[in-house]
């Protein structure tokens, strides 16, 4: 038997024989450094006052975890920190404390959703939450899903089932239609797939930032006039700049008519819809074939934390099930790396599991009810006669004084995200309609109508 080709004190991997106290001693100084970078947020900011960071690179005989551990403190104060209460730009609420506690575990059980015999438990597991979701979302029996790293692959691996579906694998005429005012990711969704520009149809927004249904059905007639293919419509349940939520129901109808697949970008407004929150438009999600949903953007589920679910499991089998001649298989269990465009995965699905369970339905609805509040409250209280205001039935909302030209807009708004950032305030400058904006997301746990009075005061100075 070889040495040990690891020259270190400390044994590097958990152990079978006796106790491993120094994994433990390990997983208490990380806890104690991470719980002290939250407790100092509010006097640190949103984000580090001074990024000192170095990034060291692996030596040749490796390093001591007391080496280590001052590089791992100096990089998560040097991070991001979306506990602060003015963490107000982007969708990336604080993170849920039990739902840390099962990214650990995942990385602890190190266990592979590729397939049943790597995964038994957490494979059901994620069968079964994807399940409830589908009851809770009215969809039956036949539907079910899978979780993956984001809701870019989310899409995509609807994207990819629709086309299948459709067998136009490789039409070089087909297309799918989404609002002008959808996700940026469907871009890159189509270039994987390999398709063209011309092959993603941009929908008209009316005036509350929701797709226009005219010109949806002037568009799919100018596509069959044209010869051109339509596997799918993407209806969006909560855009990025304003939370604006397409008509699904209408656009369920024409789907159903014309026997098109209907996709639901439910990556930000999706979680609504298992709630009894009162939303226009919301309650008809069970018409879609297929919703992606990312309880990671307002639930705090830690990242990632996205899942795809269809309304027949089947569609996902027949696209992307190869056969898994290296693992034993029982025809009685579903190897889940089968039905999704990622093999291994790491059982994220343990966190929102533990997420849920812990929440519950009520906990769930305070979370988002709040959120909405919030956004009210700062809708409510900003100078309308100052700023023109975007915004839908969600938690986002984005604004600019009235009037503004495109370059008086990049000034102002790039000057006031500035002046925000030294109070304390990060909001996010997206582009809208061809000028900057700035925008708001009220799915901050820790902040308050005070911290919002506070901003609100900020920005109508």
């Amino acid at each position: 038997m070889t040495a040990d080709p690891i020259n270190k004190k400390e044994y590097p991997f958990p152990t079978y024989l006796g106790s491993n106290d120094t994994l433990l001693s390990l997983l208490n100084k990380t806890s104690q450094i991470l719980c002290q970078w939250f407790s100092d947020a509010e006097h640190l900011g949103p984000l580090p006052i001074d990024n000192n960071f170095k990034c060291s690179v692996p030596d040749e005989f490796g390093n001591s975890s007391e080496v280590l551990f001052s590089e791992l403190e100096n990089l998560i104060y040097s991070s991001f920190n979306p506990v602060h209460p003015g963490s107000l730009a982007h969708l990336d609420p604080p993170p849920l404390t039990i739902s840390i506690l099962g990214d650990l575990v995942a990385a602890g059980l190190n266990n592979n959703l590729l397939a049943s015999e790597l995964s038994p438990s957490i494979s059901l597991l994620e069968e079964t939450i994807c399940k409830w979701f589908s009851k809770k979302l009215g969809f039956k029996d036949s539907a079910g899903g899978t979780a993956a790293s984001g809701g870019t692959l989310s899409n995509l691996n609807a994207l990819v089932a629709a086309r299948n579906s459709a067998g136009l694998e490789s039409d070089p005429n087909a297309v799918f239609l989404i609002s002008e005012d959808a996700h940026s990711s469907f871009m890159k969704c189509s270039r994987i797939m390999g398709l063209y520009k011309n092959n993603i149809i941009k929908i008209k927004t009316d005036k509350n930032g929701s797709m226009d249904i005219f010109d949806l059905k002037l568009n799919i007639d100018k596509c069959y006039e044209e010869g051109k293919s339509i596997f799918c419509i993407v209806a969006t349940l909560g855009t990025t700049i304003r939370g604006a939520i397409d008509p699904i129901e209408k656009i369920s109808r024409i789907c159903k008519e014309k026997k098109i697949w209907l996709h639901i970008d439910g990556s930000i407004g999706g979680i609504f819809a298992i709630t009894k929150i009162p939303i226009n438009g919301i309650s008809n999600v069970n018409l879609a074939n297929s919703i992606t949903i990312n309880p990671q953007k307002i639930l705090g589920i830690t990242k990632t934390s996205s899942i795809l679910l269809v309304a027949d499991i089947e569609v996902l089998k027949s696209t992307f099930a190869t056969g898994l001649p290296y693992v034993s298989s029982d025809s009685n269990l579903l190897n889940r790396g089968e039905i999704g465009i990622q093999g291994s995965r790491p059982a994220e699905i343990i966190k929102l599991w533990l997420g849920l369970r812990f929440l519950g339905m009520q906990g769930i609805e305070n979370i988002l009810s709040t959120s909405i509040e919030k956004r009210k409250f700062f809708e409510n209280n900003i100078n309308k006669k100052k700023f023109d205001l975007y915004s839908g039935p969600l938690h986002i909302i984005s604004f600019l004084p009235k009037g503004m030209t495109k370059n008086e807009s990049d000034e102002w708004t790039l000057n006031k995200k500035i002046n925000l950032m030294k109070n304390n305030y990060m909001l996010s400058r997206p582009v809208f309609k061809n000028k900057y904006l700035l925008r708001a997301v009220l799915g901050n746990y820790n902040t308050s109508e005070n911290h919002i009075n506070k901003l609100l005061e900020l920005l109508n100075k």
